[in-house]
């Protein structure tokens, strides 16, 4: 199993003295975040893609360029691009030229998002929402695999044989498809053989169970290799000396942002009780010291039935920058080699 980080960008308010850090900064400080992750073994590090204001990544690309220059080893991936509001094309060809700056490090990891922004503002119609992924997803696929692509759609003006460069240094560049609940979006990705990123960010891991045996099984009737059928997970984490210190340091900021999602959607505010349950045995919080993570991350793997990635999202709107690379060192030290041991890997 692969450890990692993702990363919001969120804007940060510094905890100890109440004032917002600045755009600038938070943007060095990102920067730092993957240098840290790099240099203590960690496997991977994405970068999302929003377009609120609360969010600093609505140009990921630029971001893991950026990251690419002062790493090594690392590998890095969006988390997730939002297909729907882009153009394939110009997609494929930015993480195809970042696959280059990287030295073949790269993951394209697409998705439909889980805010609406996007739409509005390059003026999609949100009820076209599945079909924009549907028919951009084809695009993106059929541009990786060939220079020259003749193809037509709803929604884009069609390609009669254009090229479209540069070509990437790995091939294929690898395309993973990033999904949330929806038994629909399981099955498409396994029958197209493509790896799945699942974003858990609450509940019980367990219960993803179905849909993830829902995508083995799709990719088998399409008959793809099992070992073409890769599953990787995105949740909520964060790693300190102690598991009451991490459970501390993170609940505010979480807190923070859900109490502003729920007043955007309609539901209550989270309370601790709700964020301390999430942290148990069976929750989807891999919060706590070393040991207490290593042994969720393991314990997740197999009601899962094997995942190839693990990405924890420890940025956070109220912890500070020193807090933030303390974990990603305890990840890359402490929680990732007890999991490699405990794996064989």
């Amino acid at each position: 199993m692969q450890i990692g980080v993702d990363s919001f960008v969120s804007t940060v308010t510094d905890p100890a003295t109440g004032v917002d850090v600045t755009p600038t900064q938070r943007v060095q400080d990102l920067l730092e975040e993957v240098e840290r992750a790099d240099r203590v073994g960690l496997d991977s590090f994405g970068i999302g893609e929003h377009h609120r204001p609360e969010y600093l990544d609505s140009a990921p690309v630029v971001l893991l360029a950026a990251a690419a220059a002062r790493t090594t080893q690392i590998r890095l991936s969006s988390a997730v691009a939002v297909l729907s509001a882009a153009d394939p094309v110009r997609l494929f060809q930015e993480y195809a030229t970042l696959d280059l700056v990287s030295r073949g490090r790269v993951d394209l990891v697409v998705g439909r998002g889980s805010f609406t922004e996007a739409f509005p503002l390059f003026g999609l119609d949100l009820a076209d929402y599945d079909d924009l992924f549907a028919e951009k997803l084809d695009l993106l696929l059929r541009v990786r695999d060939r220079e020259r692509v003749t193809w037509s759609g709803r929604h884009r003006p069609a390609l009669t044989g254009q090229g479209v460069y540069p070509r990437p240094l790995q091939d294929p560049l690898p395309v993973w498809v990033g999904v949330g609940g929806t038994p629909a979006s399981f099955a498409r990705a396994g029958a197209l053989g493509l790896p799945l990123m699942v974003a858990i960010i609450g509940g019980q891991p367990a219960r993803f169970r179905p849909l993830v045996d829902l995508y083995r099984e799709s990719g088998r009737l399409a008959g793809h290799p099992p070992e073409r059928l890769q599953v990787g997970l995105h949740c909520f984490g964060f790693v300190g000396e102690t598991t009451q210190q991490a459970a501390d340091d993170f609940y505010p900021g979480w807190a923070q942002m859900f109490t502003k999602i729920g007043r955007e959607r309609g539901f209550a505010p989270p309370t601790r009780a709700q964020y301390d349950a999430t942290r148990d045995e069976d929750g989807a919080f891999l919060i706590g010291d070393p040991e207490a993570v290593a042994a969720k991350a393991l314990r997740i793997h197999e009601d899962l039935g094997g995942v190839v990635r693990l990405n924890l999202q420890m940025t956070n709107v109220r912890l500070a920058h020193d807090n933030l690379l303390r974990g990603i060192e305890l990840l890359g030290t402490e929680v990732a080699p007890r999991v490699r041991a405990a794996l064989g890997t």
